[in-house]
């Protein structure tokens, strides 16, 4: 389940440790297009080729695997909070099947809490959109609201777990006179970029994700991990597997490479200024 930036970064990884698709390694793909209810029946299909190792990317998707099979190897290129989720035992000693690069930390969202008081240093009130579908989404929501809280910001909580909710919740929590959106990584939300975009675009409300196609689709900003350098680096953990070691034992490790990204007419469109030195930081 990982898109086509991320499938190449696998591969590259797979290429930089000597292993070459269709020559030494076969790869199957199966990708769940955001359709949450897919998942279960695509880890099965998987399992059933009883592949030597399972490469995922989300929470929701490793969930799936996981019930899957808890023999396979599994190794997850960039997942929310897979101790919360109850996939591993902890970071440092994962203790099952599933190892790989974690994705979140509180300290990730202080980040973006940060960039969105240095975009708007006279917000107030910040609205988290979640789905409470999401195994992760209770902790990453409580992590998120302390770096809010830290940051001297009171905060709405807006929930979505349709496709037919997101427009209703951001409305909500722009009517909550909410100064920005902070949207919490999921799979829902990673297919539904555009329309939750729009969505903040027409309230008028600045809204921050992690991931730049958001950007690209109107939303103001986003700061995240580079999701391609998540699959290279998941990579070395399929070749140690290879190599005879057990997932249980290999330490996940967390990301090192960030991105910053801004739409400047979206912001002009909502009359916010972007202050020089963030517009220096974006990659």
């Amino acid at each position: 389940a990982l898109n086509k930036p991320r499938d190449e970064g696998l591969r590259q990884g797979l290429r930089e440790l000597g292993y070459e698709e269709g020559k030494n390694i076969i790869i199957e793909y199966r990708f769940g297009d955001g359709k949450r209810d897919r998942l279960p029946q695509l880890a099965h299909e998987l399992v059933e080729q009883k592949p030597d190792v399972i490469v995922v990317g989300g929470t929701a998707v490793a969930v799936a695997a996981k019930n899957a099979t808890s023999t396979i190897p599994i190794v997850v290129a960039g997942a929310g909070d897979l101790v919360e989720a109850g996939l591993i035992k902890s970071y440092m000693f994962p203790g099952g099947n599933i190892t790989g690069v974690g994705r979140m930390s509180p300290d990730f969202f202080g980040s973006r809490i940060k960039l969105i008081k240095e975009i708007l240093p006279k917000a107030t009130l910040i609205a988290f959109l979640s789905n409470p579908k999401n195994p992760g989404h209770a902790r990453s929501r409580n992590d998120a609201e302390l770096g809010a809280q830290a940051s001297g910001l009171s905060f709405h909580s807006a929930t979505a777990q349709s496709a037919s909710e997101l427009d209703n919740a951001i409305a909500n929590a722009a009517k909550a006179g909410s100064s920005a959106l902070f949207i919490l990584t999921d799979a829902l939300f990673n297919s539904h970029v555009s329309q939750i975009a729009q969505a903040a675009l027409k309230q008028r409300l600045p809204a921050v994700y992690d991931r730049a196609d958001f950007v690209e689709e109107g939303g103001l900003a986003s700061y995240g991990v580079n999701l391609p350098d998540l699959s290279r680096r998941a990579a070395e953990y399929v070749d140690q597997i290879f190599k005879g070691k057990k997932p249980g034992e290999l330490t996940l490790v967390q990301p090192t490479k960030f991105d910053l990204a801004l739409n400047l007419k979206t912001a002009k469109q909502i009359g916010v200024a972007i202050p020089p030195d963030v517009l220096a930081k974006a990659t």
